[in-house]
């Protein structure tokens, strides 16, 4: 059970991390100020793949839609994909991702609203700055640092995110759950040093729990899943924000699976993430609006 009688050891025995600052910057573009507060990412998907149905979105008009009502319903960025991290979708090739994703990312940069596009191919990744995406959503390992002076160049930010094997389809196992951190930090420190020499001042790092997770939905998952969000602000020792994507379970919530997302994102709030990656932005939106009331 989550209680305050297990969450109170382990942010004693991490309070440096947990009271650790971590960097606060602008995207002047967009108009959009990043503190260390939580702040909402929103799922666009344009992958028919995707096993959350509610954010495949199959024509242009349909993702402009989204995009506009998730912004006005909360969401500091849009997060848009073109191909599913699940382990039965089809592999869309890079040229295809940008096919699908460029009309999109440029349509809703053209009206100031601020995209993530999330890929692990580096040649999307510039298509897509070039169209106006502000972040990308890095969900592979790059060591090219020309790739990172891209992102710098254009003045975009960058989340990264940990996998344990090039990308996130990769088929590598996660390392055991007590070693997995010692992983994370090394993997980050090694990123983030990449990423600041090409001149990237804006970035956060994702400890990517859904991403090479070779565990049914069911107790082991929410178990391991939970207990990363729970853990996931050990990661601002590092200095910068930290991003997670806010999971959901079918086999404890049922036909209410889609509020999951609301109870995963208050245990993001109670963890100093800084930014959440939603399906769910009306109902997510809500738990993050109670950082004013406290």
């Amino acid at each position: 059970m989550i209680s305050a009688d297990r969450l109170l050891p382990l942010w004693l025995k991490y309070r440096e991390a947990l009271e650790t600052p971590v960097r606060t910057f602008e995207f002047e573009r967009f108009g959009r100020r990043f503190e260390d507060r939580t702040y909402q990412m929103g799922v666009l998907n344009l992958s028919p793949d995707s096993s959350y149905r509610e954010t495949v979105c199959h024509t242009f008009e349909a993702a402009l839609y989204r995009g506009r009502r998730m912004t006005l319903e909360g969401a500091a960025m849009v997060d848009i994909g073109a191909e599913s991290t699940g382990d039965a979708a089809d592999r869309v090739a890079a040229e295809r991702q940008i096919d699908r994703m460029r009309p999109v990312v440029r349509a809703l940069a053209d009206e100031t609203i601020m995209v993530s596009a999330e890929t692990y191919h580096p040649e999307v990744g510039v298509a897509l700055l070039e169209a106006g995406a502000a972040v990308i959503n890095l969900t592979g390992r790059v060591d090219d640092p020309a790739f990172y002076e891209k992102i710098a160049a254009h003045k975009a930010g960058v989340v990264l995110c940990y996998t344990p094997g090039e990308n996130a389809r990769s088929q590598d196992s996660l390392p055991p759950a007590e070693d997995i951190f010692d992983h994370q930090l090394s993997f980050f420190r090694d990123r983030i040093r990449l990423a600041t020499e090409a001149g990237i001042e804006r970035l956060w790092v994702d400890p990517g729990f859904g991403f090479a997770l070779h565990l049914p939905d069911g107790p082991d998952r929410i178990r391991y899943q939970t207990d990363s969000i729970l853990q996931s602000f050990r990661l601002r020792e590092l200095g910068w924000p930290v991003a997670v994507q806010l999971t959901g379970a079918v086999y404890l919530f049922r036909d209410e699976v889609r509020v999951a997302q609301t109870s995963a994102a208050t245990l993001a709030v109670l963890s100093k993430a800084n930014l959440v990656r939603s399906h769910e932005v009306p109902r997510v939106q809500p738990v993050l609006n109670l950082q004013d009331f406290a």
